[in-house]
């Protein structure tokens, strides 16, 4: 593709699966995948997402074809993104930005983001007794309230959440809404800081990165991309500032699919 056409996409606010944007050659390129919603098709609860036929290969093939620079970026523990993407272990930043790990084979490395306080966990977790369908999951560094089963409980979960937030004016936590779930963490980290952290490190440094996300938490990445050059892609929603978007998590891993039959084409 020449300079044109790449202006021309770049200026797009949003894609189709077969019309993609120009993509950076992958030995320079960082990729910066959120999983929830993006990669994987969201679940009635968070542990039962799946990891569809093709998806870990096409990741295995990429994280080569980047030279490692290639990353996911999810609210999830870096424990429980192993469990799901087990038995392969990829480069992530975890927790929201609370904690790392830049290469598959180093260990992971906390973003000075401390543990949220235990009374602090208990009195959140109990705002699930408002109804039986509220799943708590603690992260360690935050702890979300999902309610996927239990929709109509929205307006409650987040009413009681601000009661206990007004009774500790001066907690160091902020609140993050997201696709049927509220969640509480420690203010001072977000995935745009674990972003901006990884991309400080080889083999993520001086490269472009390119991000896909899809939830109110993605929109702090979304917003440093252009500082860092990069290109950014929101699934389900056209979220403001980004350079395209898909319909859904299928169009975003066929797209991924694409990619290295793009490359190994141009390599013939």
């Amino acid at each position: 593709m020449n300079q044109d056409l790449m202006e021309t996409v770049q200026k797009k606010t949003a894609f189709v699966a077969d019309d993609r944007p120009l993509m950076p050659p992958l030995r320079t390129t960082a990729l910066l995948l959120d999983i929830d919603g993006t990669l994987l098709d969201l679940a009635p609860s968070p542990s039962e997402v799946r990891v569809p036929p093709g998806l870990a290969n096409s990741l295995s093939r990429l994280l080569e074809r980047t030279d490692g620079a290639l990353a996911l970026v999810s609210g999830r523990s870096l424990k429980d993104i192993d469990r799901i993407f087990a038995p392969m272990l990829l480069p992530a930043v975890g927790g929201h930005g609370a904690e790392m790990r830049i290469s598959s084979d180093s260990e992971a490395v906390a973003a000075q983001a401390p543990p949220m306080n235990e009374d602090l966990m208990r009195r959140f977790a109990a705002v699930a007794e408002l109804h039986a369908g509220i799943l708590v999951e603690n992260k360690g560094y935050s702890l979300a309230l999902h309610f996927r089963k239990a929709p109509d409980s929205e307006q409650a979960i987040y009413d009681a959440v601000s009661a206990i937030r007004a009774d500790l004016p001066n907690a160091p936590i902020e609140v993050l809404p997201g696709k049927f779930v509220c969640e509480i963490k420690h203010s001072g980290f977000t995935k745009a800081t674990g972003v901006s952290e990884l991309m400080s490190h080889e083999p993520f440094k001086g490269r472009r990165p390119v991000f896909i996300g899809d939830d109110v938490t993605d929109e702090t990445v979304f917003a440093i991309m252009p500082d860092l050059k990069g290109l950014s892609f929101s699934v389900g929603r056209r979220a403001k500032g980004v350079d395209g978007h898909f319909q859904a998590p299928d169009e975003v891993r066929a797209w991924l699919g694409r990619l290295l039959d793009d490359e190994r084409a141009a390599a013939e």
